[in-house]
């Protein structure tokens, strides 16, 4: 009797139960893709902005709202006053434009969401990047494209390992662009 549960047990619960822990692992591993990666992260924002419309179509540079980025290793989130350097004559009567006025008026700042976010045990410097000639899209997409933002690339150690290793594959429109640093310390400070 002991053999026969044995048996039944190796060739029909052992099998059946590293099915369970593997189908479950493979299930976890792409459901938190997004939480992993972030890739397709589209937060719902405070006041309806559209890249497409602003940088795409109207052709204003990413450097004018995200200040700083070619001096600083943070590219800013826009303030109120930045927008409002147009939206005090331009669009004025529109319902977002209302909103962002009254942000303006009463001294509030936008609430945000951020959208790409680096970890905090990393460290990441825009200004290196931007001075080296690296367009915003080929980390963050193609946002003149975007209606809402959203995260298009990974922000994992990977994908900033696969871009120093291969920037030639990575980063477009420059002819000469040397490997990035791949050691431990260049980003973990």
């Amino acid at each position: 009797m002991k053999k026969s549960v044995l048996d039944y047990t190796l060739k029909i619960r052992l099998p059946l139960a590293l099915f369970v822990v593997a189908l479950t692992f493979i299930i976890t591993f792409y459901a938190s893709r997004t939480e992993r990666d972030g890739i397709g992260y589209e937060p719902e924002q405070p006041i309806n902005f559209s890249h497409k419309l602003h940088a795409g179509q109207m052709d204003i540079d990413c450097q004018y709202c995200h200040t700083g980025v070619e001096k600083s290793r943070h590219a800013l989130v826009p303030s109120v006053n930045i927008c409002m350097n147009c939206h005090t004559l331009a669009a004025k009567d529109k319902p977002e434009i209302i909103k962002l006025t009254e942000y303006y008026e009463t001294g509030r700042p936008i609430p945000w969401k951020r959208v790409h976010k680096v970890p905090e045990y990393a460290y990441f410097n825009h200004s290196v990047h931007v001075n080296k000639g690296i367009d915003c899209a080929d980390c963050h997409g193609d946002v003149r494209q975007m209606d809402v933002v959203k995260q298009a690339h990974g922000w994992t150690m990977t994908a900033c390992l696969d871009c120093h290793r291969n920037p030639h594959e990575n980063i477009s429109g420059l002819e000469k662009v040397k490997n990035g640093p791949t050691n431990c310390a260049a980003c973990h400070r």
